[in-house]
């Protein structure tokens, strides 16, 4: 590893400061237990991400409410969880106390699961396949507002570095903000309007939680990729329109946001544009203006982290007109902090593949990495609701896949 090599300095975001510039994104598992807390194999895998030696470790999905949610198995953060996530992470930070975690607080919104919860919808029309959602208006978003909130009060309690109050990929955040939120009330029609839900979660959520040390900021979706979603120029084009996107960023900014963490697409409606696979790899590139742009609006003392890396792997995937060296994920992510596109990059599906990464490559080691092969299987688990791992590394994991095959048949629709 060269001295100055950037991927492996520190950076501060907020008051904290993270080790290096490796960020571990928030990934669903469906395996807490069935009230909510950490199971063994929570504690597994955050206990090897620690090992691992990320800089910042971003806890999935968290729900402070049960009435709207996705996965069966859901962490949740409620009050009879607080000892249970305070034990939790206190052990993290005896492993390793110099990696960050922040808590993603989350409300599932239009793709909440109508099996065990109720799907809800914020405009008359309904987006098209969320038919069966519920239609809700102020009285149920306040309770949302407040939800987030306590939510991220009982985050700071157990011990988190910080809270990723979620905006992204389909989940109740980005149905408020698309254009096709099109009806007017308190947060729907203009965009003065839809941006204001967000607004008011960070000024509620600093005003009970005046800590500065505690940081705030969001996982975002800039483009999702379909008629009326964020990103776009109105209801019903999917004309890409970056201006309210920039927008959100600055008014976050200026509301307690100390990061923004750039994601785009809606993995239940534009799946390969929120991680791209073998069959869409290009659409990674497409990341790298999207970092730029949140780059450009904020403040430099504003972390950007970038998401769409796991791809890049150690250079073998099927991109075309580049060279593997100039290809990979440790080349593409210190040459976007060096130029000023990103401050920090996160990976997802990689993590799984191998939580030791950051350390591996630290090390010099990226002979032992094992490199994500981007088979999905780890979607596959999440949409039918399985425990979620690397069922090409972990023997447990190929054959909960092999068994899932068997009995349920192959996927005829991968979408979350």
């Amino acid at each position: 590893m060269e001295e100055k090599e950037l991927l492996f300095t520190p950076i501060k975001i907020g008051t904290r400061t993270a080790p290096n510039r490796i960020v571990l994104n928030a990934m669903e598992c469906c395996d807490a237990l069935d009230n909510g807390d950490p199971s063994p194999a929570t504690y597994k895998r955050y206990e090897d991400y620690f090992k691992g030696q990320a800089g910042l470790v971003i806890l999935e999905a968290i729900t402070p409410q049960y009435d709207y949610i996705a996965r069966r198995n859901q962490l949740s953060i409620k009050e009879h969880n607080l000892p249970a996530l305070k034990k939790f992470i206190a052990h993290l930070k005896e492993i390793n106390p110099d990696t960050l975690i922040f808590f993603q607080i989350t409300h599932s919104g239009e793709i909440s699961n109508n099996v065990y919860s109720q799907r809800i919808r914020v405009t008359e029309e309904p987006l098209p396949g969320y038919e069966d959602a519920k239609l809700v208006r102020e009285e149920e978003i306040e309770q949302v507002i407040k939800d987030y909130v306590l939510g991220s009060k009982y985050a700071y309690e157990v011990g988190a570095d910080g809270v990723d109050l979620k905006l992204c990929h389909g989940y109740l955040g980005s149905q408020i903000l698309r254009p096709f939120n099109k009806d007017n009330w308190k947060y729907g029609g203009s965009w003065e309007n839809r941006r204001q839900f967000a607004i008011d979660i960070y000024d509620r959520t600093r005003a009970a939680i005046p800590d500065e040390n505690f940081v705030l900021g969001s996982k975002i979706s800039i483009y999702e990729g379909f008629p009326g979603g964020v990103g776009t120029a109105g209801p019903d084009t999917a004309l890409m329109d970056l201006t309210e996107s920039i927008d959100l960023v600055k008014q976050l900014e200026a509301h307690g946001a100390s990061y923004i963490l750039q994601s785009a697409g809606s993995p239940s409606h534009t799946l390969d544009l929120a991680h791209p696979d073998r069959r869409t790899p290009d659409y990674a590139y497409m990341h790298f203006y999207f970092q730029k742009v949140c780059r450009d609006a904020l403040k430099p003392e504003t972390a950007v982290i970038g998401s769409a890396y796991s791809i890049y792997r150690d250079g073998k995937q099927p991109f075309c007109a580049v060279k593997p060296e100039k290809n990979n994920l440790r080349f593409w992510g210190n040459k976007n902090i060096k130029e000023g596109i990103v401050d920090a990059i996160a990976i997802g599906r990689q993590a799984f593949a191998d939580p030791y990464l950051p350390k591996k490559m630290m090390e010099g080691n990226e002979k032992d990495i094992h490199w994500c092969t981007l088979c999905d299987h780890c979607v596959e688990f999440l949409i039918r609701q399985h425990h979620v791992g690397c069922a090409t590394y972990d023997p447990h994991f190929t054959e909960e896949y092999v068994k899932m095959i068997k009995e349920e048949g192959k996927l005829k629709a991968k979408h979350t």
